[in-house]
């Protein structure tokens, strides 16, 4: 009987091993890629390199997953997946802090030609009397300066319909959709929900992005920010972004606008290479195509495009023709 006993026991130790053994196994598989040239096992983050380990960045496996090399302050490498995908719930009221939410949703429901083609419909920014189910005169009043916030979401001159219009033109002048501009925030934030539990975190200096050298700062705030829209969407990162441009670029810009005061290029290079903003603007630009209009928290399309390398100073100066100054700073008025 004992022996009986013995032998169960030995089979149900080996039979949860061998459940057990593939688990961990791919856990590890999944905390390693491998070097699409030189085939090297690279460990993800918090694993650390002294030196550039050489990868495109962004970089897209096989299985979809997307990986950006960030940069630390001590001048160290990290490799960090920053997969852009519905996951788990994102909502600060019901302490959900660490889940993506819902970064592939669009309104398709107001917005039927942005959920198929990536851009809005004139037509329908014409016709459209709600969104969300929220009046276009409840949202563009709250969504003012000194009502849902202090900065706004749009300024005093602007509503909510001129704003996605803007954007709208703005983002097709460029040759993009509105998707294509979400992507770099939403890695942006995506690096954070992968750091924040790290008591380092305020390491990370940057990433390299389209062989841009991207700068970050991001830290949280004491409560957060309510949506104007009547979705599920809230802030707490006050986000920073920038990159410095490199002696050709700044070159360019002083040939194209030499009619510029020194003050007024430095206004102009500011607006280009720098963003302020939290992580409601990537899911209202998937969302809604809604970058906020002309306050201090405004994502524009053009500096997405310019500071991600999405489009080189040349090709956005070809796409305004010498208004870059007025594109960056003009409101969208009626």
């Amino acid at each position: 009987m004992k022996d009986c006993i013995v032998k169960c026991l030995v089979l149900l130790i080996a039979l949860l091993a061998s459940i057990s053994t593939p688990s961990l196994t791919s856990s590890q598989e999944a905390q390693t890629i491998r070097h699409p040239k030189t085939k090297e096992e690279l460990k993800l983050y918090p694993n650390t390199y002294d030196h550039f380990p050489d990868l495109p960045s962004p970089y897209a496996l096989e299985d979809g997953t997307e990986i950006v090399v960030a940069f630390t302050q001590d001048e160290k490498y990290v490799l960090i997946p920053v997969t852009v995908e519905n996951g788990k719930p994102l909502n600060y009221r019901n302490k959900q802090w660490y889940g993506k939410g819902r970064q592939l949703e669009v309104d398709a429901s107001d917005f039927p030609t942005l959920a198929r083609t990536g851009l809005h419909s004139e037509i329908e920014l014409d016709q459209i009397k709600t969104i969300t189910g929220r009046s276009i005169a409840e949202i563009t009043e709250i969504g003012r300066p000194e009502r849902y916030s202090g900065a706004g979401f749009m300024s005093h001159d602007e509503d909510i319909i001129s704003v996605l219009r803007g954007d709208n033109r703005l983002v097709t002048q460029l040759g993009s959709i509105h998707p294509q501009m979400a992507k770099p925030l939403f890695h942006v934030f995506n690096i954070i929900l992968t750091v924040k539990k790290d008591s380092k975190r305020g390491n990370i200096g940057g990433i390299l992005y389209n062989k841009r050298k991207v700068y970050l700062k991001f830290q949280g705030a004491k409560g957060w920010q309510e949506s104007i829209f009547n979705d599920e969407i809230l802030g707490y990162w006050q986000i920073e972004m920038w990159r410095d441009l490199d002696k050709e670029e700044k070159a360019f810009l002083s040939r194209e606008y030499s009619n510029l005061t020194d003050e007024h290029m430095a206004q102009l290079i500011k607006k280009l290479s720098h963003i302020h903003t939290g992580e409601m603007v990537p899911y209202y630009i998937m969302r809604y195509g809604f970058y906020e209009g002309h306050t201090s928290y405004r994502a524009d399309p053009v500096a997405i495009s310019f500071i991600f390398g999405l489009r080189s100073i040349q090709e956005i100066e070809a796409a305004f023709e010498g208004n870059l100054n007025k594109v960056l700073t003009e409101h969208f008025t009626k």
